[in-house]
């Protein structure tokens, strides 16, 4: 009998883009989500619908915040390995709803560190950001795991932190394998209908014009969906040993421009942006870039999709299948 693997938020974006990458290779998977409304459900449950009917799959709808209930879940499934990916995401929606965070981010954390305890998981993978990083000037080798995290921009970021910290906490205290992963903006087929590339395809598509913050002169190290799943395999035939607490950056090391970025998928779509500059959002940082030698080190992760190429496959996916899942239906209400 197969030992299942937990997923956490198995419905967002990079959850279900594992999950089947995991039954692929043969797993089994047990999705956890709670289907908030932070975005369109519909995209959410048509990420669902594609784990659902697979073989070797359940979802369970469950907030991993209530501890009782998702310590019995980890308790009674038997598994042994856990990819945490469940957060509320978002940098401006951080200012609106704080609250959304501290049950998300960190109620939500300390109840799966908890129920990784008691259960004596062998390793447990989880989403960190690379905002955690703040607000720093690009340099030429990119930012380092040991580079200084303690001044966060936003109050995503320093949850993101306190996540990481509290995970030190327990591996210290308690002994079990501990890896966090700092992600940087990833994107791809699927992906969050909140994030800059997504919301300016859905513009462009309709001849609206984009808003662009930092009047254009902020850069991302956009990093491809596959990739990042390849990272999060990779680390999960890694852990530390006993008591060891590991954080890696997953990104494409190759920080490329927001007019750059925007120029891509211009080419992407054959239509031309209305461009509107306006000044950065509170709490956005202007740049980010991973240095990606550790991850290199432990598993061999190597990037292989360039912008131009995901980019392109972003669009595929938004022309045949994406149309019904528009940023206009997003409403940002509070999560439930």
């Amino acid at each position: 009998m197969t030992i299942p693997i937990v997923v956490t938020g198995a419905a967002g974006f990079i959850g279900m883009h594992v999950a089947e990458r995991l039954l692929d290779q043969g797993e089994e998977v047990i999705g956890v989500d709670v289907f908030n409304a932070y975005y369109s459900l519909a995209l959410k449950d048509a990420r669902a619908a594609r784990l659902e009917g697979r073989p070797g799959f359940r979802m369970v709808r469950m907030d991993i915040a209530d501890h009782g209930a998702f310590a019995e879940l980890i308790k009674t499934s038997g598994t042994k390995r856990v990819i945490h990916l469940a957060a509320q995401a978002g940098v401006r929606y951080s200012i609106e709803n704080p609250f959304a965070y501290e049950r998300s981010n960190l109620a939500g954390h300390l109840s799966v560190l908890e129920a990784c305890r008691t259960a004596e998981i062998e390793h447990l993978v989880y989403a960190s950001s690379s905002s955690v990083y703040g607000d720093r000037p690009l340099n030429g080798e990119g930012f380092r795991e040991t580079d200084p995290a303690n001044d966060p921009v936003s109050l995503y970021a320093a949850t993101k932190r306190s996540c990481e910290m509290l995970s030190q906490s327990y591996a210290r205290l308690y002994g079990f394998p501990q890896t966090g992963l700092r992600f940087f903006t990833v994107y791809g087929p699927w992906g969050r209908p909140d994030m800059a590339y997504y919301g300016f395809a859905e513009k462009m598509l309709k001849g609206a014009s984009i808003e662009v913050y930092g009047e254009g002169r902020m850069a991302r190290d956009f990093t491809y969906i596959d990739d990042i799943v390849d990272g999060i395999l990779g680390v999960l035939k890694h852990p530390p040993a006993p008591g060891g607490h590991e954080i890696y950056n997953i990104g494409d090391s190759d920080p490329v421009g927001l007019m750059d970025m925007i120029a891509t998928l211009e080419a992407a779509l054959g239509i031309e942006a209305k461009k509107v500059l306006v000044p950065m959002q509170p709490g956005d940082v202007p740049a980010t870039f991973a240095n990606i030698d550790k991850l290199k080190a432990l598993c061999g992760y190597k990037p292989k999709i360039n912008l131009a190429e995901g980019l392109a496959r972003f669009v595929a996916w938004r022309i045949d299948f994406g149309n019904g899942f528009r940023t206009t239906e997003m409403k940002f209400p509070v999560p439930r």
